[in-house]
């Protein structure tokens, strides 16, 4: 008896921790439209007139550009090394993916380099044409069509990998039977591959969606308006949060859309395996010109992806031969708060899904949905709406510690770097809890049915059963919430303590300035260590040979 009231006294722990936690993840979505219904009549009418239909026009069609450009790119690359055998097919699997390791402003910040006048595309043209008439063949990328490429050349491997998984396990009985009904190359393409791959496409495409929505340091550099620009702008330029918040509600409404069609599409992402053991189809060898182009089509945008970055920061950092005395101290600060985020987001993540897996009941399955929206706030306004939430609590804490005799402890949240912790838990919470959610379901119930019959109580089978057989899930998780938290801009840019820079807030630094080629070292780290989660991504969508 008293074993079970220990277990069940557990299990409602737990459950008030998920609870807890949802509440924290909703926290600034509630702040955001609080402080959206303050007065600020001066500003509203300029943002309707001057800012929102530009930001509603160039936002709609940088994520209509992005989304179809993925779309071609990663279903076309994902169908040919699938599908198809040619040379160097082996090698473009690991390679396509890769871009990944690249962040977008990164992307945005070595191409304009690039191609700039005196720029390295400008000093080899110049070896063809007279300066003046090379500057014509340079492409302008501080546009809109430039923002649209740049970004889709890191953002298409969400769409290749998950085509990619699909197309490796689709039946070659379903093919063979159009094919026996007279169906050509294009009608079975057109019905029987595609709309079997269609949720998984349209998961791919909102995903990369999402990161167009949440990038701030490519759109602006690049000089597009986005939503995202325009909530940074009325925030700081105009120091208006009221009217950054109306204008963050907006940027809300398309990221809950998106969110929107990723889930219809991961709702029905298991339609195509109606079979056990389906029988798949082997793929076809391309030789001679085919098999030429088919290597060109996927080689060309893993260069333009990853291989032209990536050797452009390495070429910048050997040049240079120095190292900045600012980049380990700025390193360190970046480890620290990605270390602690990490660890925190894989507790809460763990206790989240423990609780679903414990009590079950509509509280702890609506405390899981809700956590695993955070991902869906672009950074920028999650900052936003923690700004308020988090000076209350430094109030509460200055209060409190003056009420019981204690010195001040002064803005302790937002002047120690947890401001930047609580922004990465947030949004990067829904990485653990979806991993470790699919790795409880890999685990028999039976296990715990049996340990539970033995007298073990809930802590014992964590630690016995449940805990070893989600080391990988454990492992997976911690890596990927630490690189994303590495790559992170737009939260880090606007709740960092004051005079405390990490990576990715000096590389932003360096190209405000116009010197970005000075951050090419610290660049290089963040993309040297994003490429190993992108491997085991690879590795871990991969079906046996």
């Amino acid at each position: 008896m008293r074993s079970s009231r220990g277990a069940s006294r557990l299990e409602f722990v737990a459950l008030a921790v998920a609870v807890l936690t949802a509440l924290i993840v909703a926290a600034p979505v509630i702040s955001l439209a609080l402080t959206a219904l303050q007065p600020a009549a001066d500003v509203w009418p300029h943002l309707l007139a001057y800012v929102l239909p530009q930001s509603l026009r160039d936002t709609a069609w940088l994520l209509l550009g992005v989304g179809g450009l993925t779309l071609l790119i990663g279903t076309a690359t994902a169908w040919l090394v699938s599908s198809h055998d040619f040379v160097g097919r082996t090698l473009l699997v690991w390679l396509l993916p890769l871009p990944l390791a690249v962040p977008t402003y990164l992307s945005a910040y070595v191409y304009v380099d690039l191609f700039e006048p005196l720029g390295l595309a400008h000093r080899t043209l110049t070896l063809l044409l007279p300066a003046a008439q090379a500057v014509q063949w340079l492409p302008n990328l501080r546009s809109l069509p430039g923002a649209v490429g740049l970004l889709a050349l890191v953002l298409y491997p969400y769409v290749y990998l998950s085509a990619r998984a699909v197309f490796q396990a689709q039946s070659a009985d379903a093919i063979e039977a159009a094919r026996s009904l007279g169906a050509g190359r294009l009608t079975i393409w057109r019905r029987v591959v595609l709309p079997m791959a269609r949720p998984a496409l349209a998961v791919g495409v909102a995903l990369a969606a999402l990161e167009t929505l949440n990038d701030i340091g490519a759109s602006e550099y690049l000089g597009v308006r986005t939503l995202t620009v325009s909530v940074f702008t009325t925030w700081l330029n105009r120091g208006s949060l009221a009217g950054a918040a109306q204008i963050s509600l907006v940027l809300l409404g398309f990221a809950a859309l998106l969110i929107t069609i990723e889930r219809i599409g991961r709702r029905h992402a298991n339609v195509e395996f109606s079979a056990e053991n389906p029988r798949l189809r082997p793929r076809t060898p391309l030789h001679g010109a085919k098999g030429g182009f088919a290597l060109l089509a996927c080689l060309l945008p893993a260069l333009l992806g990853f291989v032209v970055p990536a050797a452009y920061l390495v070429g910048e950092s050997l040049r240079r031969g120095r190292i900045d005395p600012s980049l380990a101290r700025d390193a360190l600060h970046t480890v620290a708060l990605a270390s602690v985020a990490t660890v925190l987001a894989l507790a809460l993540g763990l206790i989240v899904v423990l609780a679903a897996r414990w009590r079950g009941g509509r509280i702890a399955r609506s405390a899981a949905a809700i956590v695993q929206l955070g991902y869906a706030l672009p950074g920028l306004v999650l900052a936003l709406g923690l700004l308020m939430p988090l000076l209350a609590l430094d109030g509460a804490l200055v209060a409190l510690a003056q009420a019981i005799g204690l010195a001040s402890p002064g803005l302790l949240l937002m002047s120690s770097g947890g401001a930047v912790v609580a922004a990465y838990v947030i949004r990067f919470l829904a990485v653990p809890t979806g991993m470790l959610k699919a790795g409880f379901q890999r685990i028999p119930r039976d296990y715990d049915d049996s340990a539970r019959a033995a007298g073990a109580g809930p802590l014992v089978r964590l630690s016995k059963i449940d805990l070893p057989l989600l080391r990988p899930a454990l492992v997976g998780a911690a890596i990927l919430v630490f690189v994303d938290c590495l790559k992170e801009l737009p939260a880090t840019l606007l709740l960092r303590p004051l005079n405390v820079e990490t990576l990715s807030t000096s590389i932003y630094q360096y190209a405000s300035r116009g010197s970005f080629e000075e951050g090419a070292l610290a660049a290089l780290i963040i993309v040297a260590a994003s490429i190993p989660p992108v491997i085991w991504l690879t590795r871990f969508s991969d079906l046996p040979e």
